[in-house]
């Protein structure tokens, strides 16, 4: 005769046919025993609960199965290494090249962590910046966050930039160079100073993009430019 399965046997048997499973189905196939013995099953073979659906969802606990964030989903369920989402989010925090900010992990995460967040901040497990009206999570190690800072002041500075080159339209190129034709050798601050009032408003930072990106600064001091 066949023997019978030990129950991690079944257990383990229901994660391979199906890899995410609720409780109700777990208690079944271990024939109608109480959650608390299903959970003393589920431990010994390694698992992981949902950290959506109120932890609703379970999977066996394998390290094969997580990305390179550490984590693995199931069509809308989603499971962490670390088991819930307070967790994850801290670590993921801890790990973010650049810090990371609540629309960042949300994307990664698929869920809200707003609340998560201000939890971690309350009890100092993460620290929280303004930065040009931008809130940035940090590590709480000190070394982490101000290499994590140094990264993210970077990135927006790469940012600034890239708004401000596609701000510099060919008729504002032109309306600068029609500014250095009238008035030769003109800096930066001259060519702004008589643009203003030009609708719509020129910066002198997206001067400064004009002057960068034709190379004028290197047309001579003033009164001896010559713009062909």
């Amino acid at each position: 005769m066949p023997r019978d399965h030990s129950p991690d046997e079944r257990l383990l048997e229901l994660f391979a046919a199906h890899p995410v499973v609720d409780l109700p189905t777990i208690r079944t196939a271990l024939g109608g025993v109480s959650s608390m013995t299903a959970f003393r099953h589920l431990k010994r073979v390694g698992y992981r609960c949902s950290y959506n659906h109120k932890g609703r969802y379970y999977a066996r606990h394998e390290l094969a199965r997580y990305d390179r964030f550490g984590l693995w989903s199931v069509g809308d369920v989603h499971f962490s290494v670390d088991g819930n989402l307070r967790k994850t989010v801290r670590r993921l925090v801890e790990q973010a090249h650049a810090g990371a900010t609540h629309q960042e992990l949300q994307a990664r995460l698929c869920v809200r962590v707003h609340n998560t967040l201000l939890d971690l901040c309350r009890h100092g497990e993460v620290e929280r910046e303004q930065l040009q009206q931008l809130y940035v999570y940090f590590a709480i190690d000190a070394r982490v966050r101000a290499l994590q800072r140094e990264r993210r002041h970077e990135l927006l500075r790469h940012a600034q930039r890239a708004t401000l080159e596609s701000q510099v339209t060919d008729q504002l190129v032109i309306e600068v160079l029609l500014v250095l034709l009238r008035h030769r050798g003109a800096d930066r601050a001259e060519v702004g100073r008589h643009l203003r009032g030009h609708s719509p408003p020129v910066s002198i930072e997206q001067v400064a993009v004009v002057f960068a990106r034709y190379h004028l600064d290197e047309l001579g001091e003033k009164g001896g430019a010559t713009i062909c």
